[in-house]
């Protein structure tokens, strides 16, 4: 039986110097694999940066993915963020033509109904910030297509695991998430 293509959210840290994206990226281009999403930021400690990667995989290619990564000097952590475990979110600016009046009225009550901020307005045009999944900001993106969406800008998806456990969390075989184990 054949191990089934999903999409697959990695949390790596790594030193935050020079280089060190490219050559996470370059791993990804050698083994073949594309990168559907990436975000990178610096953590709460300014020699870490995260970088947060979506890739499709299967089992074994994303077990191959992280042990490579693992192998890298710059990269502290690997962790796959299963969807049941962890929150993903993703911000995407959208420009939208709005000439009339009662066009932006409109396109407030749809940036009203998906909880996103009106960053910026003026007489031809909304600037709208929606932070959520990809089905939320695709959601929005159909309903505004209509009004004519002049721009279109996404950050890529970053995510962290749910509760207090985190990446460098050597205790993870014993999170809340194992309940009903028999933990040892």
């Amino acid at each position: 039986m054949k191990d089934i293509v999903t999409r697959r959210t990695l949390s790596v840290l790594v030193s935050n110097e020079a280089g060190v994206l490219s050559q996470v990226s370059r791993l990804f281009s050698r083994k073949g694999y594309n990168i559907e999403s990436l975000a990178v930021g610096t953590t709460d400690d300014p020699l870490v940066s995260r970088i947060t990667i979506e890739t499709m995989a299967d089992d074994a290619a994303a077990e191959q993915i992280m042990n490579q990564l693992r192998k890298q000097f710059c990269v502290y952590s690997v962790q796959e963020l299963l969807p049941d475990r962890s929150i993903r979110r993703e911000l995407v600016l959208y420009k939208v033509k709005a000439e009339q009046p009662d066009i932006r009225n409109e396109v407030i009550q749809i940036a009203n109904i998906f909880r996103a901020s009106i960053i910026d307005v003026s007489l031809k045009s909304l600037t709208l910030a929606l932070i959520g999944d990809e089905a939320k900001a695709e959601a929005m993106q159909k309903l505004l297509e209509s009004f004519g969406i002049l721009e279109l800008v996404r950050t890529g998806m970053i995510a962290l695991e749910r509760g207090a456990y985190t990446i460098s969390d050597e205790r993870k075989e014993t999170t809340e998430f194992n309940l009903g184990k028999n933990i040892l």
